[in-house]
């Protein structure tokens, strides 16, 4: 039995209408929606870093020789907008949290993680998702590196959260023991983001 039409056409694509969250469609593509104008790099990404800092034993710098250098994992997952697109099975490739943990000695008040990224744009998750199966600082997407629009050349992808937490254009993450709102947070969105409990404005 379908719960509506968009259940039915996930089953028609081939596809277990259970992986559609409530309130979502399917769709093929991948629409691009994002806060602000798509920023401008030199090709060769000169000048360009990623940090991590806050809740660590050793603050990190990186260029992105050096974040580029680090070991990648490839995972093939759904992703869910909260404009109420979904897509299934996209291949995401990139450096894996864990990498990143071990050099910055992740210290055990970091419960929470803001993804700092450009014109000023956060999203905050708690630490744990970070190390979930499939969160990933994103460098290539379906086998490609990301494109401008998606993210280039770093964006960070947190599974279980609607997709406004996987910030594009990632310039650092910040450890820290409390919480703080990211952008849209602060513009009324749900601090949860859980697509299967429609978690989208908090109120």
């Amino acid at each position: 039995m379908f719960r509506n039409k968009a259940e039915r056409k996930v089953q028609d694509a081939g596809y277990d209408p259970a992986r559609l969250p409530p309130g979502q469609y399917l769709t093929e593509k991948w629409p691009v929606l994002h806060a602000g104008d798509v920023p401008s790099y030199p090709s060769d990404l000169a000048g360009w870093d990623f940090r991590v800092y806050g809740e660590v034993d050793e603050p990190l710098t990186l260029t992105w020789d050096e974040l580029d250098g680090l070991p990648k994992e490839t995972v093939t997952q759904d992703i869910h907008c909260v404009t109420r697109w979904s897509r299934f099975d996209a291949e995401l490739t990139g450096v894996p949290w864990s990498a990143i943990r071990e050099r910055v000695r992740q210290g055990p008040s970091a419960h929470y993680a803001i993804a700092h990224a450009e014109a000023g744009y956060t999203a905050n998750v708690p630490a744990s998702f970070l190390d979930a199966e499939g969160a990933l600082l994103v460098t290539h997407a379906d086998g490609e590196p990301l494109t401008p629009e998606h993210g280039w050349p770093l964006r960070l992808v947190v599974p279980g959260k609607y997709f406004w937490k996987s910030a594009k254009w990632l310039r650092a993450i910040e450890l820290r023991a409390t919480d703080a709102p990211g952008f849209w947070e602060r513009y009324g969105y749900h601090n949860d983001a859980d697509p299967w409990k429609e978690q989208r404005y908090a109120f």
